[in-house]
Parts: C-alpha cells; structure tokens; sequence
C-alpha cells in the first residue's frame, strides 16, 4: 500500500493564522495521487500493521503515548479558556469515544482544527481555527484526506488501525505552498493522528505532539452541508 502525501517547503506557522488558500478537490486528488512512497507495506503481516511499516520511529512513538498526551492537552485548555467549550461537546473529547467503521466514506466535508494546551507562552491554550473545507477520496483501494482551505492544511492516507480505529498518517502543508514533499523527508512537516468515528456522520483525528504551536490538536471532521 503505497502512502501518498503532499508538502514543500518549511515555515513557520502561528497559532489561529487563517488565510484564504483554497485548494479545488480535483487538483488536491491529483497531487495526492502522484506522489508515493515505495510499497513498503506490502512487506509487513496484516492490514492493520501497514501503518507501522510505513510510519518513523518517532511518530510511532508519539501515537503510543497519545493518552498521556491527549489528558494534559485537555486539562491545559480547559484551563486555559477552553473550559466552557470542551464542556458543551464532552463527547468531541471523550478520549474512549470510537464507534465501529471509523474509516470515513469518499465525499467532501467540513473540517474544524481545534489546538489544545500551549506548546510555548506565545501560544494560548486553546484555538479553534474556522471550519474548512476537506476532502475524502478513494483510489486503488486506499483512502486518502486533505484539508482545502487555511495556511495549515493535513494531507494524507488513512489506514486501518487497532480495533474501532483508524490511522492518518501524511504531512502538513503552510501557507501558499504547492509543491509536493514526500512523508518521512521532514520530521517537522509528518503528521500521525488516530481516525475515530464518534457519532452517526461526525469523525475526528486526534493528533498527538504536533510540531508547532499546540501539545495535541483535534480535526472535527462532518460532511459539508
């Protein structure tokens, strides 16, 4: 199972920037599409390890030690202005909340960016970025997702996980960039998330340990109304 990914070059990003960057789905497919690493996962025992065989060392790391992670981040925002909020949606946190069939079906959808607990001071505790718009489509038998609109954009693959779960693995694109940068070519830019479904159409990605501002961030993603 090849593991197709875009990126370019590195920048830095700030906590809650938004921009006017809009990707059209087809060209985010196309750029998805042709860029793949070698099939490493054709070499490891079952559909579940793919991801393993394909993801680094350090990433695996940071997705086993995600509870850990996910408690502080929340307990962070929470009181760090985020209380209210997280409090309205308990079921958007519940880190045991995953529901059967987390793998998200082909479509477009709405995807809201949430960063919880401050990496350093500069950044806030907790920052919701505007929904976007993000896409799922499927080719060959793989899945893949980006997000379309805003200055830091997901991009990548979704494997199937340990039970009830899913996994996304892919990078992180800034800014105006739109030139491809394989996963695995910079540490700063990959990206390991668990994939949950948690209610009738509403998933969400729970990424542990980002490179920039947050200590975990939180991708609600819902079909586009």
């Amino acid at each position: 199972m090849g593991l197709l990914v875009a990126l370019a070059a590195v920048a830095a990003c700030q906590a809650g920037a938004v921009g006017a960057v809009q990707i059209p789905p087809q060209e985010a497919e196309a750029v998805v599409r042709e860029h793949t690493l070698p099939d490493r996962a054709a070499k490891c025992g079952g559909v579940e390890s793919a991801w393993r065989q394909a993801s680094t060392q350090r990433d695996r790391e940071r997705l086993r030690n995600w509870r850990t992670t996910w408690l502080d981040a929340v307990a962070r925002a929470k009181a760090g202005g985020g209380g209210e909020a997280i409090a309205r949606d308990e079921m958007l946190y519940d880190p045991d909340r995953a529901l059967d069939n987390p793998i998200i079906p082909a479509g477009n959808y709405r995807c809201r960016i949430i960063k919880l607990g401050a990496k350093r001071p500069v950044n806030r505790n907790f920052v919701e970025l505007p929904a976007a718009r993000c896409t799922v489509g499927q080719d060959d038998g793989e899945t893949w997702f980006t997000v379309n609109d805003g200055t830091q954009r997901p991009i990548g693959r979704f494997f199937a996980g340990p039970p009830g779960r899913g996994v996304f693995l892919g990078t992180l694109e800034l800014g105006d960039e739109r030139l491809p940068l394989e996963y695995g070519v910079d540490a700063k830019r990959n990206m390991i998330a668990y994939l949950d479904r948690i209610g009738e159409a509403r998933w969400r990605l729970i990424v542990p340990e980002p490179q920039f501002d947050a200590v975990a961030e939180l991708v609600e993603i819902t079909p586009e109304r």
